[in-house]
């Protein structure tokens, strides 16, 4: 047992190396000290135009021809743009996913969301990084997992408010569901604000299935597995609420149901 934590353990930190590294190569903020990194274009950056709207659901994995990694690593908004991007991770896929925004117009409006549905030996390294260069702009980050199985899943998010910023409005939010004993969440998010006229907040949670909740459900006739598949769909369903698009949402959510019944269940 000791071995295999040991090893565990080394992977965990492979992951976290290469997933720092994937998305920013270059200095870091120092503590208490606002760095004005410069911006990154190459072949894995998506720009989006002053006043362009952007929405686009990504799923990685899963049936045959989906995506196994996103087309960018870093994301550079303009002044009066709207982005909606929404992550989808089938079980059965491991990845490193980094994902870098710059948001460098004014009046912009950023929402980044995802899923991790993790049931085997998965590991599921995500890292965000939301930077605020300009006034008046808001974001918004929502990332949410489950892992069973011996899954292993991180996830480490940032919002970086620079100075001159003012009037931001940033937020982040990470939840994780831990569904059996040999599997693992970790969750860091992060605030480096050096603006003082913002609104600005950060959580993450690491839990497990609501015990009462599936007592309330079994009382009423409901089977326990039947119990587990609801709360986990309800768990989810704020971050599917933000696929736009109906059809797009009801297909993804009844593959995204289909893929907790298949995979996530009686995971020991």
């Amino acid at each position: 047992m000791e071995d295999s934590n040991k090893a565990l353990e080394q992977c965990l930190q492979e992951s976290e190396m290469s997933i720092s590294e994937r998305l920013d190569p270059s200095p870091k903020h120092d503590a208490g000290h606002y760095v004005d990194l410069p911006l990154v274009r190459n072949e894995k950056t998506l720009e989006i135009a002053d006043g362009e709207t952007f929405e686009k659901v990504y799923v990685l994995g899963g049936d045959t021809g989906a995506l196994s990694e996103l087309p960018f690593a870093n994301v550079i908004v303009g002044a009066g743009a709207k982005v909606n991007i929404v992550v989808v991770i089938m079980p059965g896929t491991s990845i490193d996913l980094p994902l870098a925004v710059d948001i460098v117009g004014e009046d912009a409006d950023v929402n980044v969301s995802g899923l991790y549905l993790c049931g085997g030996d998965e590991k599921v390294g995500i890292r965000t990084e939301v930077r605020h260069r300009v006034p008046s702009c808001t974001s918004n980050q929502l990332f949410n997992g489950i892992a069973a199985g011996h899954a292993v899943v991180k996830f480490y998010g940032k919002i970086v408010v620079a100075p001159d910023a003012q009037k931001t409005e940033a937020y982040q939010t990470n939840h994780n569901l831990v569904v059996s004993d040999g599997a693992k969440a970790e969750a860091k998010p992060q605030l480096e604000i050096y603006a003082d006229d913002v609104k600005c907040s950060h959580g993450a949670t690491v839990g497990q299935l609501n015990e009462d909740e599936q007592f309330y459900m079994r009382s009423r006739g409901i089977p326990e597995d039947e119990a587990q598949v609801l709360q986990m769909i309800s768990f989810m369903a704020p971050v599917l609420a933000n696929i736009t698009e109906e059809a797009q949402r009801e297909e993804i959510g009844s593959a995204v149901e289909s893929a907790v019944r298949k995979s996530l269940l009686s995971k020991p």
